[in-house]
């Protein structure tokens, strides 16, 4: 029996309890410490680590990613062939001091956890080639990172970081690099001599600028320094020399440097959400770009160069000025995805049905009269969208004459366009624009409230016409009023209850701020109240009481029977339907 047990332990090398809800590390895992070399304990509820885990010294994998760790042993230290850690997504604050010890460790993916510094210990993992703490709370690294010299992959995005240690211009080996979501004012100069890097992330920060030192970085392939407020890209840029994806978009740029032109093997330009006025004449050196997203700038016209960036798939210029394109898009045979919503366009030209690998094209809210008849030999489309309320992807067109033009083109029901800053003008040239308000009725217009119904036997029957209505938003001052009103009526009410003369005058108590109004209605019973909903929204007011009545003595005073149409059926509280027509004002 024993053999077989020795056996058995010398196959198991590899022990997966993912997704288990397990509290604590199971305890046969401990029968296999001299064999096991992989544990994974992802996504449990585990709080700690058993002392026995620690014995595994041949561990070279130990993964608990999405537990509930907030310590790190010590213990660690015991693992000697540890090459791969994974404790993100935990609790952790900090490393031991001792981690030093797994001499070995290679791969540490530790992001998630509210660490706040690293010891000087975890310097001292030579071995260390990838490090990811993303979604901690570093406000620094420690003066002696540059020590891990065999980095490769370092992510330190969404900390507090604002600066660099010195001693990173050691990390001659580090290829890529994630800054994003930290607290940089500047690129850090200690980045020029990392020439290594192939990939930079700087996104989410507080930059102003692109320095020429980024130039100095030869062997970068994808820079990315998008949201942030640079206003400048230094003309050195063209240093970089294999740069395939350029990321500035959602900037404060307000031009492009010149020098772009000479970035030969840019596959991706993205400079959308800036403020810029045009592109570059020497965009068209760009001739291995793929896609290129301008949209949401102030661009008024493009280049005609921009036709020799003859590789270009999708083009986005949406949200701009453009009142008329070049031609030379025709050359364009490869694109297949152009985004043109909101802008000025008044007409196309023929050239763009040279484009026959187009397959979607968004020429909503424009100017456009009609469009070219070249537009027959796009074979290949499968979505135009001219309007924004277009109910299929492709609408028939048919064949008319121009009368300005006499030319052949294409039209339907959508022509011309109007685009949707036109629709909301003065009735008058005397009339000005009021920006403030065009805005507070934009708003109006989208506020929806649903009339609620008073009773059970409105909401029993079936719905009618108008029950969907708009109505402006209450202020909160008008919502204060109407609490104190409410309140103070509803005291009254009870103070008055027990004399009978009192509650006559409480059944005549009209309220019009909610469109509700309460009336006597008289019945076979006696003095009866009767419910009739209104739908203007004013203050609450007292209507002037009726000569007091009696209530019989068999008769609680403060309920009186409810008249329908068919006869009294149920009986009204006050204070419940006062305080139900508060809430049907907040509704409303």
């Amino acid at each position: 029996m024993s053999s077989k047990r020795s056996l058995f332990e010398e196959t198991v090398t590899q022990l997966d309890y993912s997704h288990c809800s397990l509290e604590q590390v199971p305890k046969e895992i401990f029968g296999f410490e001299k064999t096991l070399e992989e544990l994974y304990l992802d996504a449990n509820q585990i709080e700690e680590l058993p002392k026995q885990l620690f014995n595994c010294q041949l561990l070279h994998r130990l993964s608990l990613p999405d537990n509930d760790l907030t310590v790190l042993p010590p213990a660690i230290a015991n693992l000697i062939n540890l090459r791969e850690l994974d404790v993100s997504k935990n609790s952790i604050q900090e490393f031991p001091e001792n981690i030093k010890n797994c001499k070995v460790l290679t791969i540490v993916e530790a992001s998630v956890n509210p660490i706040s510094k690293l010891p000087e210990g975890f310097t001292q993992l030579l071995s260390l080639t990838q490090l990811y703490l993303n979604d901690a709370f570093l406000e620094f690294l420690p003066a002696s990172f540059g020590r891990l010299t065999k980095l490769q992959i370092l992510e330190l995005r969404e900390n507090q970081l604002k600066m660099l240690p010195k001693s990173m211009h050691k990390l001659t080996q580090l290829e890529r690099l994630d800054l994003g979501s930290n607290e940089f004012t500047e690129v850090p100069e200690v980045l020029e001599q990392l020439t290594g890097i192939k990939e930079l992330w700087m996104d989410g920060n507080k930059l102003t600028m692109v320095p020429g030192m980024v130039g100095m970085l030869k062997q970068l392939t994808y820079l990315d320094v998008s949201k942030n407020n640079v206003e400048l890209v230094d003309e050195q840029i063209n240093g970089c020399e294999n740069l395939q994806d350029l990321l500035l978009s959602n900037n404060a740029l307000t031009q492009l440097p010149g020098s772009i032109g000479s970035l030969k093997k840019l596959t991706a330009l993205k400079v959308d959400e800036n403020q810029l006025v045009c592109l570059p004449d020497s965009i068209g050196g760009l001739s291995a770009l793929d896609e290129l997203d301008c949209s949401f700038n102030e661009i008024e016209s493009l280049p005609a160069a921009i036709g020799q960036c003859v590789n270009l798939r999708t083009f986005a210029a949406d949200h701009n000025f453009l009142s008329q394109l070049p031609p030379e898009m025709g050359c364009w045979k490869n694109a297949t995805v152009l985004f043109l919503h909101s802008n000025k366009l008044e007409s196309l030209p023929e050239e763009m049905g040279d484009m026959q690998k187009l397959k979607v094209v968004n020429l909503s809210d424009n100017k456009l009269k009609n469009l070219p008849y070249s537009f027959t030999k796009l074979n290949q489309m499968t979505a135009m969208w001219l309007s924004e309320n277009q109910s299929k992807p492709l609408i028939p067109l048919q064949k008319e004459e121009d009368p300005e033009t006499h030319k052949t083109v294409l039209t339907n029901y959508m022509f011309p366009q109007q685009s949707r800053a036109e629709e909301y003008v003065p009735n008058s040239d005397s009339e000005s624009f009021n920006p403030t308000l065009w805005e507070e009725q934009r708003k109006q217009r989208a506020q929806v409230a649903f009339e609620c119904d008073e009773d059970k036997d409105e909401r029993e029957t079936p719905p009618r016409e108008g029950n969907l209505k708009r109505y402006p938003t209450p202020y909160p001052d008008e919502l204060k009023n109407m609490v104190k009103t409410a309140q103070s009526v509803a005291h009254r009410l009870k103070e008055d209850e027990s004399g009978d003369e009192l509650a006559g005058e409480r059944n005549h108590i009209g309220v019009q701020s909610v469109g509700v109004k309460v009336i006597e209605t008289p019945c076979a019973n006696g003095k009866a109240l009767e419910l009739e909903s209104k739908t203007t929204v004013n203050s609450i007011q007292n209507s002037t009481p009726p000569e007091p009545r009696d209530v019989p003595d068999n008769q609680d005073p403060e309920r009186v029977p409810l008249k329908t149409s068919d006869g009294p059926r149920a009986m009204v509280n006050h204070e419940d339907t006062l305080e139900r027509i508060y809430f049907q004002y907040i509704l409303l």
